[in-house]
């Protein structure tokens, strides 16, 4: 049996074409769960989903932008014309087009950064919700960050709507309790990936992690295992709650 079985689940992936998310969606896939992955490129989200059925798994890849409504809508309108269900929502999507000063953001950048990382995982859940809720339940995962906890370096915004993001998990985790939705966060510290180039490229971050209990910066398979348990059954008790995996980082 494998370690969290998930066969004859449907997850959907939101920004699962590379790093953390990508990560995630093999470790679903290696579980037995029927994928629907998602990405605001087709042509890259769907190398990950080929590449996961050629190693046997089950996936299928759907564009979506996670902050525009009507892409939102489509890709919960095909899960439900296709699979008839839903079992599992990774809200991974994010963004953070500005690293800098907290008061040199534009208007422009601002909006961007709420739309993606906060307005975009309200809708996935609330559109995620009447399926689960009718397959008598399901759980969420949102990926989130330390930064909603303590303030990093160059990104004030965007702690600012991972804390967001935090707060959403527990109100859902506590209103749909009852009818069988979990609703849990990830905490990543520095995770390498592309999306974390900026940071884990400064000379001043990287002396920082060097001194991290875990002594190092962290990478996207570390980050599998914590959303595997709480996507899972074995976590039927779990809701509301927030995993940090920072390599000890909030230690100080």
């Amino acid at each position: 049996m494998k370690p969290f079985e998930m066969t004859g689940k449907v997850a959907v992936v939101n920004g699962a074409s590379r790093g953390i998310g990508e990560a995630i969606a093999r470790g679903l896939a290696a579980c037995g769960a029927q994928l629907v992955l998602s990405s605001r490129s087709q042509e890259s989200v769907q190398e990950v989903a080929d590449d996961i059925v050629a190693g046997g798994g089950k996936a299928v890849a759907r564009a979506c932008h996670a902050g525009h409504l009507d892409e939102i809508d489509a890709l919960f309108n095909f899960v439900r014309d296709e699979f008839g269900r839903l079992d599992i929502l990774i809200n991974n999507a994010a963004t953070n087009p500005y690293y800098g000063p907290a008061a040199g953001l534009s208007p422009e950048a601002f909006d961007k950064t709420v739309e993606v990382n906060l307005k975009g995982p309200y809708f996935m859940i609330s559109k995620a919700l009447p399926m689960m809720v009718g397959n008598g339940g399901g759980s969420i995962v949102n990926v989130a960050s330390i930064a909603a906890l303590m303030p990093l370096p160059g990104q004030a915004v965007y702690g600012m709507t991972k804390a967001g993001l935090v707060s959403l998990t527990k109100a859902f985790a506590r209103e749909y309790g009852q009818q069988g939705v979990r609703v849990n966060a990830i905490l990543p510290g520095v995770v390498e990936t592309k999306f974390a180039s900026a940071l884990v490229e400064d000379p001043s971050i990287q002396k920082w992690l060097s001194k991290l209990p875990a002594g190092r910066v962290g990478q996207p398979a570390d980050m599998v295992a914590g959303v595997l348990y709480l996507a899972s059954d074995q976590a039927a008790y779990t809701t509301g709650t927030t995993l940090i995996m920072d390599g000890g980082a909030m230690l100080g």
